[in-house]
């Protein structure tokens, strides 16, 4: 690098800062100062030459950039054991609400109600499907849909879960009835393509765990590496999230299989809440699309909505190179119309499980996270775009998403880490979720949940 001539600054300082200094180095030193203050402090007390003087701020400048690296590790680590961990509050829940099952008929009554059961499949409905295995969770969203509809009686909201939370789910809904809108739990071993071969979908989720486990190692060996950014680091935590190999976070792309007599219904995410009347999605026209989707490329959030295919996809991979454009906006799953006649039409289905196995050959070196990268591919050229007012989004992630702003929104949507029901949620959005809970619900009550 040229020097400017004017420069006083003597050449020896450039070349003793320019050097690189072993991460080792600085282990155990007592000597180094831990401010700029004091650092000038110092100089000025023992006026040392210009190689003393560089030295003495490298040093500094590197421990202090050591330590904040540190310091982001480990509070990037915290927010994942935090995020990933399922508070006492909820497993309270769920075997209260289990033990209910077991003594109480009430909490076992059939839902919906044999006289219901022809809406189930009737179009003249709207139709809502839900996946969830967290039953506070589900209870927010299906309160909150119910709530703000204008026409609940022709509200149905098909609520998926795993066979753990099966009676749990069960004994709410039945004690917390949301009529007259028509609630159906039903477990995936209650679903006939469920039990009758194999589900590529959970083929591909084993596979994948596998190869996620030997790829990253386990969170004690992200944070130990030493030369990679934290911002990196944070990344390959968040890919150890319990989300990415819960089948309620993949089930969305069997849908056309699971309700094979309904023409369209509008599937939610668990960590969203309703605010609105939801059944003019139902007017819109999806001019022969699948998907009805929010556009994630319009806002200036870039950690939300700023998003376009090379946000998720690795476009120095050839195979997604070659195949896709990186500045094409991407969208967001989370409040979505799906249009499963026109779905039914088409290789969807196929095209995403094709893809989710070469990413697993080719050791996740396509895309690393999540369900959206194969979504994406998938429903490339099947999305309609809808109006940003019916999903935003990133609830979860930052701070600076005003109160009002997320109180004037259709439906939001807590994506990322700080979840409403735990205690890293931000305390000033978390009341637009917790309105919709009881507090004062036996239950909820005896389980120790509190709105805040």
């Amino acid at each position: 690098m040229r020097r400017r001539l004017e420069s006083n600054v003597p050449e020896v300082m450039y070349r003793i800062l320019e050097e690189p200094i072993d991460k080792d180095e600085l282990k155990g030193r007592t000597d180094i100062p831990l401010s700029l203050e004091e650092f000038m402090a110092e100089v000025k007390e023992s006026k040392i030459d210009a190689k003393s003087f560089a030295i003495r701020l490298r040093d500094m400048v590197t421990f202090m950039e050591q330590r904040t690296r540190t310091a982001k590790i480990q509070e990037y680590l915290y927010r994942h054991v935090a995020s990933s961990s399922i508070p006492k509050q909820l497993h309270c829940l769920d075997l209260k609400l289990a033990n209910e099952h077991s003594i109480n008929a009430a909490a076992r009554l059939q839902l919906p109600s044999p006289e219901l059961v022809p809406a189930l499949v009737d179009n003249s409905y709207f139709h809502f499907v839900l996946a969830s295995d967290n039953v506070l969770a589900a209870s927010v969203v299906a309160t909150s849909l119910v709530r703000n509809s204008l026409r609940p009686q022709k509200v149905v909201l098909h609520i998926i879960t795993d066979r753990k939370t099966y009676y749990p789910m069960q004994a709410w809904f039945s004690l917390h009835p949301l009529l007259p809108a028509i609630i159906e739990v039903k477990a995936l071993h209650h679903f006939d393509w469920f039990t009758k071969g194999k589900v590529p979908v959970l083929e591909a989720m084993e596979k994948d765990q596998r190869v996620r486990s030997k790829f990253r190692g386990g969170s004690s060996a992200i944070v130990a590496n030493n030369t990679e950014k934290p911002y990196v680091i944070a990344a390959k935590l968040q890919a150890l999230s319990p989300k990415y190999n819960s089948i309620m976070n993949h089930i969305r792309i069997n849908l056309p299989e699971m309700f094979p007599s309904l023409s369209k219904v509008v599937f939610l995410d668990d960590d969203i809440v309703v605010q609105t009347d939801l059944s003019p999605l139902w007017d819109i026209d999806m001019n022969g699309k699948v998907n009805g989707a929010v556009e994630t490329c319009a806002g200036e959030d870039k950690f939300v909505m700023s998003k376009r295919l090379k946000s998720y996809l690795n476009f120095s991979h050839p195979l997604i190179a070659q195949k896709f454009d990186p500045n094409e906006c991407a969208w967001a799953y989370g409040m979505n119309i799906f249009d499963l006649e026109a779905w039914r039409k088409t290789n969807i289905s196929l095209t995403y499980h094709y893809w989710v196995e070469e990413n697993l050959k080719t050791d996740l070196s396509l895309w690393q996270l999540g369900t959206l990268p194969p979504g994406l591919i998938a429903f490339h050229g099947h999305v309609h775009v809808i109006d940003p007012f019916w999903h935003m989004l990133g609830l979860g992630y930052q701070d600076n998403t005003s109160f009002y702003d997320a109180e004037s929104a259709g439906v939001i949507h807590f994506n990322g880490r700080a979840k409403p029901w735990l205690e890293i949620a931000f305390p000033q959005l978390r009341p637009l979720w917790a309105k919709y809970v009881n507090f004062s619900d036996k239950f909820v009550k005896s389980c120790h949940i509190k709105a805040s």
